[in-house]
């Protein structure tokens, strides 16, 4: 009974497209890969990160990565080296800097909007409206008895 329920536990969890073919025997190695693949979108996918992905570029942006790391480049060094040649696109978050810079603030900016004009609006309520003068209060009485 307990096999059986691991065998459906396997069957239900997601299945990565890492290959066994495509592993480090470094295991310190593959798991700097495996994190620099999570945070790297599919260009074919769009919605998956290569890690992910069984679409052939993606299997070979796998491997560039492995291949980066191998030869002694940083974490940084590897998405950059990515970076330039895909996009800023390939990245599930993208840097903080240049265009992507103004959907960073937006929400900030726009959440700070939000609480100024719901503080204005309290406000308004607040202030006590204004009495009708006498001669406005009769001619008031005047037009509703008509």
């Amino acid at each position: 009974m307990r096999i059986l329920l691991l065998v459906l536990m396997l069957a239900a969890s997601p299945a990565l497209a890492v290959l066994p073919d495509e592993m480090l025997a470094d295991p310190v190695l593959e798991a700097r890969a495996r994190e620099i693949s999570r945070e790297i979108r599919c260009p074919v996918c769009k919605g998956e990160s290569i890690d992910d992905s069984n679409a052939p570029i993606s299997r070979n942006l796998r491997l560039l990565i492995r291949e980066r790391l191998v030869a002694g480049d940083s974490d940084s060094e590897v998405v950059d080296y990515i970076v330039d040649r895909f996009g800023e696109f390939v990245l599930f978050n993208p840097r903080p800097e240049g265009s992507t810079l103004i959907l960073w603030l937006a929400g900030p900016v726009l959440l700070l909007a939000g609480i100024g004009v719901a503080v204005a609006a309290q406000r308004r309520r607040r202030q006590p409206e204004a009495k009708l003068s006498d001669a406005e209060e009769a001619r008031l009485r005047e037009i509703l008895s008509e």
